[in-house]
């Protein structure tokens, strides 16, 4: 048994309890026979059911977004937007899997030759709680629309969230199977990854979790597609906007709590511009509302978790200790992290060289263009990185110094159901989204009459 409690008042909300072994497996069963006839349903017969899931999202928007708020704290009004986001991610596809998944003629010396996506069976995807709506739809819709089942086992603080996504699709009238939501422990996970029955493994979570899973699926000779960490570079240069550049800074360090991958974590900026930057940047930080996320005008909730906090805590102490300078922030109040902004920082400090999940910022300056790629860099994980100028046609002459698996010019990174989503190094590999996203998990199948 376990419960979940509200990381805003520490109320209890709910407890449950894992399920069995047994019981895992007999589910598992129930997906693999229904893939046996989902897989050869045509994908138009498919989309038929995506549009009844778009339907329940639209009807179910607030409900979902506030049992989302409930468990891990995020605002209400960031919370609506998610569940609007899933529903764009199904519209997207709604018009573009078909064409996506169509056989493709190839010229050879044969007849003829060509090649069909064929979906691969039972696909599990072990989500995280930070995104807990659109994580999981962004990994499971594009693979149901393929032909595959999945089962998900989701984070334990979101076990209501992650049930009432298993509800949707029950409401949407997807044969039983088709969506199967497990509430198995991690210890758990390692027995399904190895059941004949699952396929391949989606993993969305964090590095020590990718590598587990990652070396399990190896073993097995299974497909992995990992999403890890990132701690992502935001470089301000000498010709930047800074007016148009602030609002943009605060949303990718600091909406939902700055608990996302692909959050800008540290911030680089052009010596020259560098105080007017922290002058500006401090002053909309101070003034973002923070406080009970169920009001529609808090921008920053509580972390997920106290100890998630008390973690931040920690990285953000130790730089201090080793010279780093507050400019704003720094203290924790049970689950609640201040929006925090740090200067006089060296690559050597913990806010530099780790992931930092959760409210906290190092700014540094640098002099050449050379200086901000090598910072940029100067990191184990390449998920993405954002770039502000006035020079966008010579910023795009110089994408290929990055590594990243995404360069945003004057933009935050984010995920869009139209561009392929990913990362390099220790930012996990594979892709998710677009047309490479609902590749990922298909049999693709070369067909050549001589």
């Amino acid at each position: 048994m376990f419960s979940i409690t509200n990381p805003f008042d520490s109320t209890f909300l709910s407890e449950h309890q894992y399920i069995t072994d047994f019981d895992a497996e007999e589910k598992l069963k129930i997906s693999k026979k229904t893939f046996d006839t989902w897989g050869f349903t045509t994908i138009a017969e498919r989309l038929k059911f995506i549009k009844n899931l778009v339907f329940a999202l639209t009807k179910k928007q607030h409900f979902l977004a506030k049992q989302c708020t409930l468990e891990m704290g995020k605002p209400i009004s960031q919370a609506i937007a998610e569940v609007e986001k899933c529903q764009i991610l199904c519209e997207y596809y709604i018009k573009h899997a078909e064409k996506f998944l169509e056989s493709r003629q190839i010229s050879t010396d044969g007849t003829q030759s060509y090649v069909v996506y064929e979906p691969l069976g039972v696909i599990l995807g072990v989500m995280p709680w930070n995104f807990p709506y659109w994580q999981v739809f962004r990994f499971a819709i594009p693979a149901i629309i393929a032909g595959n089942t999945v089962v998900v086992k989701h984070a334990s603080n979101v076990a209501g969230s992650a049930q009432l996504i298993e509800d949707l699709f029950t409401e949407a009238g997807f044969p039983d199977g088709v969506y199967t939501n497990l509430l198995i422990s991690g210890d758990q996970v390692k027995a399904i990854i190895e059941n004949p029955v699952v396929e391949a493994v989606s993993l969305t979570g964090s590095e020590k979790a990718g590598a587990s899973v990652a070396s399990i699926a190896a073993n097995q000779i299974k497909k992995a597609v990992l999403e890890l960490g990132g701690s992502n570079g935001l470089i301000v240069l000498e010709d930047a906007d800074l007016d148009s550049v602030i609002p943009i800074a605060v949303n990718a360090r600091f909406q939902n709590a700055g608990q996302s991958c692909i959050a800008a974590k540290r911030f680089f900026v052009h010596k020259n511009i560098f105080d007017n930057f922290i002058e500006k940047f401090t002053k909309a930080v101070s003034v973002l509302k923070t406080g009970d996320p169920m009001n529609e005008d808090t921008y920053l909730g509580p972390l997920a978790r106290t100890d998630l906090a008390e973690d931040v805590g920690k990285q953000v102490n130790k730089s201090i200790e080793m010279g780093a300078k507050v400019i704003l922030g720094g203290k924790r109040d049970g689950a609640f992290y201040t929006p925090t902004i740090l200067t006089d920082v060296t690559t050597e400090m913990p806010v530099f060289n780790e992931e930092v999940f959760g409210p906290a910022v190092p700014v540094m300056s640098f002099e050449t263009f050379e200086e901000a790629v090598a910072l940029s860099n100067k990191s184990n994980f390449g998920l993405g990185v954002s770039i502000f100028t006035s020079d966008v046609e010579g910023i795009k002459t110089k994408v290929n110094l990055f590594q990243e698996g995404a360069v945003f010019i004057n933009a935050m990174v984010k995920s869009d159901p139209a561009l392929p989503f990913g990362g390099v190094k220790r930012s996990g590999y594979g892709r998710e989204l677009s047309e490479e996203g609902i590749k990922e998990f298909v049999k693709v199948k070369t067909v050549y009459i001589g």
